[in-house]
């Protein structure tokens, strides 16, 4: 492809992903594919050497009839499932950028913009957030030492956060000779699973992992923390590190964070906060109950890439202390010094992160600040919140759901008052029309339908639409046996 011929295609793929974002409500949010149908749609050798290479039109062909056909719509303003991935125009700009300058910018030499701006981005959105000063990056405020930068996804930053509390609890040994045996960890069931992971890729061990009991509202108890972490240093093993949930995946629990903080001061141990959603609700004022605690935290990610219209993938991820963090991660061959480097006059954020590598992503997070504003984003969370509010009353109202969960922002977890069998069939023959997307979880042992407002394109009559289908399918409340 020459330069005239992707102009061509350049200009025709911006009017059809346009098209696509406009007309995304039109088509069935869950894909219909069948396993294994994708790929029997499609060659199943790749072209010969010597053949001719296809035509941007029989691409497009394939794309239009194969690959949108196999996916599930997750800008689709009916989609109510997992959480939201938003994006937007800006956003997609930003990520094409990116891609034409193909940087990388795992050094600050290897492309100066690519570091400042991301360190500038990472400043931004602490303003933004109305973060505590000690994530700043800057030397603008002498008192920092910590600092932020963009990880792929929240499960990244857990894993970083885990690997600089074990070497700051090891005192740097735990890179050189391995993980000692006897550290231990401590979140809640309602904790994301990438932390399990996070613990086995550590060498610290799943097992190693306390799961911490929760209250009424599927929040970690803090003295049931204090009490777990005594047990373990009354048996010799070593505690080291908490996670705290801001908006767990399952329910949107909110973790008491200053009341775990002091925990963790008295015991010194690592506090990461994850709110890797909910987090983004800080960007209203009056939603900055998220951040309660903070001051305390060692570590924490959100995510723009979920709750902003930042393009996947962008995950912020800051420490209060760069230092445990780069001591973690930093290993600096020959070939990978520099001046600038070896001064300490910048960063480099290979040390930040675990790949080397580094894609230009806070063009993205730049170009939606500036094209799309904040207003916008505050706007967009503000209903979504409103809406949740709505959908509980009327959840509240109707004799055959049950509550299950508070609603602390856009998520509400119900139950059929018929038990799980009935829940379970009411996911299922919603999502089975095509119309609407939503998933289960398990609370107390008990099946939960989640309902998720947060894309971007869902409007008041979506919500609407989405509890007159679910009012439709659900089945009546049994009678009981006279």
């Amino acid at each position: 492809m020459n330069a005239e011929e992707f102009r061509a295609a350049g200009h025709e793929l911006i009017d059809w992903i346009a098209h696509y974002v406009e007309g995304v409500e039109h088509y069935p949010v869950l894909s219909p594919m069948q396993p294994g149908e994708v790929r029997a749609a499609l060659p199943a050798s790749p072209p010969d050497a010597d053949a001719m290479p296809d035509s941007w039109a029989d691409v497009m062909a394939d794309v239009n009839t194969v690959i949108v056909p196999g996916l599930t719509h997750w800008q689709h303003p009916m989609f109510a499932a997992y959480f939201p991935a938003n994006t937007s125009y800006a956003s997609i700009l930003g990520e094409l950028m990116s891609a034409g300058f193909g940087v990388n910018g795992m050094l600050w030499a290897t492309s100066p913009a690519a570091t400042e701006l991301e360190t500038l981005m990472m400043d931004w959105m602490v303003e933004l957030l109305g973060l505590p000063d000690r994530f700043v990056s800057s030397s603008a405020i002498a008192t920092s030492l910590g600092g932020g930068v963009i990880q792929g996804t929240a499960s990244e930053g857990a894993l970083c956060a885990m690997l600089a509390a074990r070497e700051r609890i090891t005192h740097g040994t735990s890179n050189q000779v391995g993980a000692t045996g006897n550290l231990t960890a401590y979140s809640t069931a309602q904790t994301h699973s990438s932390l399990e992971k996070a613990a086995g890729i550590a060498g610290i061990g799943r097992d190693m992992i306390r799961k911490v009991d929760c209250d009424e509202a599927f929040a970690m108890r803090p003295d049931a923390l204090a009490a777990a972490i005594a047990r373990d240093r009354a048996v010799g093993l070593t505690p080291f590190f908490v996670c705290a949930n801001v908006g767990s995946t399952s329910s949107m629990a909110i973790d008491p964070v200053p009341e775990i903080a002091t925990v963790c001061q008295r015991e010194n141990v690592w506090l990461h906060v994850d709110a890797a959603m909910a987090g983004m609700a800080a960007l209203c004022p009056e939603f900055r109950f998220v951040n309660a605690g903070l001051e305390h935290a060692d570590s924490y990610s959100t995510n723009p890439h979920k709750w902003m219209g930042v393009q996947f993938d962008c995950s912020l991820f800051w420490v209060a202390n760069r230092q445990s963090l780069l001591n973690a991660l930093s290993i600096l061959p020959e070939y990978l010094k520099t001046a600038a480097g070896d001064a300490g006059a910048v960063i480099d954020y290979r040390d930040w992160g675990i790949p080397l590598g580094r894609r230009f992503r806070a063009l993205k997070l730049w170009m939606t600040i500036r094209l799309e504003g904040v207003a916008s984003v505050q706007n967009m969370v503000r209903n979504h919140v409103l809406w949740a509010a709505e959908v509980l009353e009327v959840f509240a109202a109707d004799e055959r759901f049950e509550i299950v969960a508070p609603v602390n922002l856009n998520l509400v977890c119900v139950r059929h008052v018929n038990g799980d069998m009935a829940t379970d069939s009411l996911i299922t023959t919603a999502n089975a029309t095509g119309k609407i997307l939503l998933t289960r979880t398990v609370l107390d042992g008990r099946s939960v339908l989640r309902l998720s407002i947060g894309t971007r394109a869902t409007t008041a009559a979506h919500v609407h639409a989405m509890m007159a289908l679910i009012s439709d399918l659900a089945e009546p409340v049994r009678q009981p046996v006279i």
